[in-house]
C-alpha cells in the first residue's frame, strides 16, 4: 500500500494498515505535519458548538474519540478545563446548559470531569476577566502537541514495518500489470527518488487532494474540498492558572484562549476562504486584529499586535457541503473509493480528534477491496512513549527523576513530556549532561538533535525547533541560523567508515 501525505490522517493510515501485517510505503511531499496538522488549535475536542447546528453524530463521534486518543498517548495529550464566560446578549443561559449537558452525555466519559456553573468572582478563572463577567461555565476537552501526534504515528507505522520518505513527491500514478494483477506504477520523485508498485493506494494529501487526483491520476471525481484557512497567534502569558477560555464573539464564532508552552497563551481561530497554493498561507493584519479585538472584550489586560511573539495559519481542507459561511463548514470526513482495477481511496475533510476512526475504516475498506480480513486494532493501542510507568504523568515523571537524577529538572519535564518512555531513546547511555553532548542551544544538546534525526525524520531546523518542539518560542532569534549552521557543519563531516578507509 502507498500512502501518499505525511499529514494525521497519512500517517493514521500508514500506522493501522503496518499493523495489520500490509507493505506500507508513505511519501510525504515536505516534512512530516508541515502543513495542516501542525496548524491547529491543539484540541481534541468533539466541537461543542457544532451541536448549534444539530451535528450531533459528528460530535457524537468525535467525543467517543476523544477518550480513546487522552488513553493513547497521555504524555503529549491531557484534559484540559474551559472556561466560557457568559455574555448575555449571544446566547442565553438555557441554550448553554442545555449544549453542556447534551456534551457531557453523548458519549461515555472516562478521563473528563463535567460541566458545571461558575461564579466567576469567586473562581480563579474570573480573575483576569473584566469585571462585568460574573456568571459563567466549565466544561472538559482535550489538548495535544498536534505535530508530535502525527510524529508518533509515523514513528508507529515504522516500528510495524512500514517505509517512511520525506520529502519525496508522488507525482504520477498509473494502472499497471502487476505480480498479483492489477496495479499502480507510482512515481516518486525529491530526496528518494524511485519508483513503486503498489496493490492500493491512499490520497490523503489534505488541501491538495483533489489537485493530486486531477494533475497525478487517472482517477475523476465530483468531490471537492473547501480551503479555509484558519489562523492564530501567540502572545506573552495573559493568565497564570491551568485553565483555558471558550470567548463568544459578536459575529458568533468562537475564540480559544489556551495556556500554551508555560510562558505564552494560544489564541484562535479564524475561518478565512483560501485561493491559491495551500503550502503559501499566512495571517493577515486583520485576523490579527480580530483575535485581539475577541480576547480584548472578556481580559482586563489588552493585548496588540505589537505584542504577538508568533502567529501560524493552517489551510483545512474541509469537505464541500455548500454552506455559505466558512466557519458553518461541516467537520466531518468522507473516504471516496474509486471503482477502478486496483483500489485508490481518498481522504476528504476530517480533523485530528477523528483521525483513528477515520484511518481504521479507511483500512477497513481497503483490506475488503484487497481481499483480506484482518481486524482492526488500534482503538485500545497505545502510542510510542504512551506507555507511562504507574499509569499517570506526575507518576511517570517521578519515575524519570529517579533513574536520571543528573538531568536538569526543566529537561527532564520536557523530555518527558516530549517523548514518554522513549526518553531512554534520546539519552541513549548517558549518565551526566555532559555525555548529552554540546549544547547547540540553549536546552538543546547534541543527543536530542541526533535522536531527531535519526528516529524522527528531522531534516531542518525548522523541523526541529517548531514541529518536533516548539523551543524557537523560548530561543534568541537566530536559534534557526545557528542550528542549520550546525546541521551543515555536521553534514560534512566524514562518516566513521569513512574516516578508516
Amino acid at each position: 500500500m502507498l500512502v501518499v501525505g505525511g499529514g494525521i490522517n497519512g500517517t493514521g493510515i500508514a500506522r493501522d494498515a503496518a499493523g495489520r501485517g500490509l507493505k506500507v510505503l508513505l511519501c510525504e511531499q515536505h516534512d512530516l505535519a508541515s502543513h495542516t496538522s501542525s496548524s491547529s488549535t491543539k484540541l481534541i475536542h468533539g466541537g461543542l458548538r457544532y451541536l448549534e447546528g444539530f451535528h450531533f453524530a459528528l460530535v457524537r463521534k468525535a467525543l467517543q474519540e476523544r477518550e480513546v486518543l487522552l488513553a493513547s498517548a497521555p504524555h503529549i495529550m491531557w484534559p484540559l478545563r474551559f472556561v466560557m464566560p457568559h455574555d448575555a446578549h449571544l446566547r442565553p443561559l438555557w441554550m448553554i446548559r442545555a449544549g453542556l449537558f447534551l456534551y457531557d452525555n453523548l458519549a461515555k466519559r472516562d478521563h473528563l470531569a463535567a460541566s458545571a456553573s461558575l461564579k466567576l468572582r469567586k473562581h480563579p478563572a474570573g480573575t483576569p476577566l473584566e469585571p462585568r463577567y460574573t456568571r459563567g461555565f466549565i466544561y472538559s476537552d482535550g489538548w495535544t502537541d498536534d505535530a508530535r501526534l502525527v510524529v508518533l504515528n509515523a514513528r508507529d507505522a515504522a516500528d510495524r514495518g512500514a517505509t517512511i520518505l520525506t520529502r519525496t513527491l508522488c507525482s504520477k500514478i498509473e494502472l499497471t500489470d502487476g505480480p498479483q494483477g492489477r496495479a499502480w506504477l507510482a512515481t516518486l520523485d525529491g530526496a528518494h527518488s524511485r519508483v513503486v508498485t503498489a496493490r492500493a493506494v491512499v490520497n490523503a494529501t489534505g488541501p491538495w487532494v483533489t489537485r493530486f487526483l486531477y494533475q497525478s491520476t487517472p482517477a475523476e471525481t465530483e468531490r471537492s474540498v473547501r480551503l479555509v484557512k484558519g489562523s492564530h497567534i501567540v502572545v506573552p502569558r495573559i493568565f497564570a492558572h491551568r485553565f483555558a477560555y471558550i470567548f463568544q464573539n459578536v459575529d458568533r464564532r468562537i475564540v480559544f484562549a489556551i495556556p500554551y508552552e508555560e510562558d505564552f497563551t494560544l489564541i484562535g481561530t479564524t475561518d478565512v476562504e483560501h485561493e491559491g497554493d495551500p503550502s503559501v498561507v499566512h495571517i493577515d493584519d486583520a485576523e490579527v486584529r480580530y483575535l485581539c479585538d475577541t480576547v480584548n472584550r472578556y481580559f482586563t489586560q489588552k493585548i496588540a499586535p505589537t505584542d504577538v511573539v508568533w502567529r501560524y495559519s493552517g489551510v483545512r481542507p474541509l469537505l464541500d457541503d455548500k454552506a455559505g459561511d466558512p466557519s458553518s463548514v461541516t467537520r466531518d470526513y468522507k473516504l471516496e473509493l474509486e471503482k477502478t482495477e486496483a483500489p485508490l481511496l481518498s481522504v476528504f475533510g476530517g480533523k485530528i480528534t477523528t483521525y483513528r476512526k477515520l484511518s481504521e475504516t479507511a483500512v477497513d475498506e481497503l483490506t475488503r477491496a484487497l481481499g483480506q480480513r484482518v481486524p482492526a486494532w488500534t482503538k485500545t493501542a497505545l502510542l510510542p512513549g504512551g506507555d507511562l510507568v504507574g499509569g499517570s504523568f506526575a507518576r511517570f515523571l517521578r519515575y524519570v527523576e529517579r533513574h536520571y537524577p543528573w538531568l536538569p529538572a526543566h529537561l527532564r519535564k520536557r523530555y518527558s513530556r516530549a517523548y514518554g518512555t522513549r526518553v531512554s531513546h534520546v539519552v541513549g547511555n548517558a549518565r551526566s549532561v555532559d555525555d548529552l553532548g554540546a549544547e547547540v542551544l540553549p536546552n538543546l544538546h547534541e543527543a536530542e538533535i541526533r535522536y531527531l534525526q535519526r528516529e524522527e525524520w528531522a531534516v531542518t531546523a525548522e523541523d526541529i525547533l517548531w514541529r518536533r518542539s516548539k523551543l524557537a518560542l523560548h530561543l534568541p532569534p537566530d536559534a534557526v541560523e545557528v542550528l542549520t549552521e550546525w546541521i551543515q557543519r555536521e553534514t560534512r563531516k566524514p562518516s566513521i567508515a569513512q574516516r578508516l578507509r
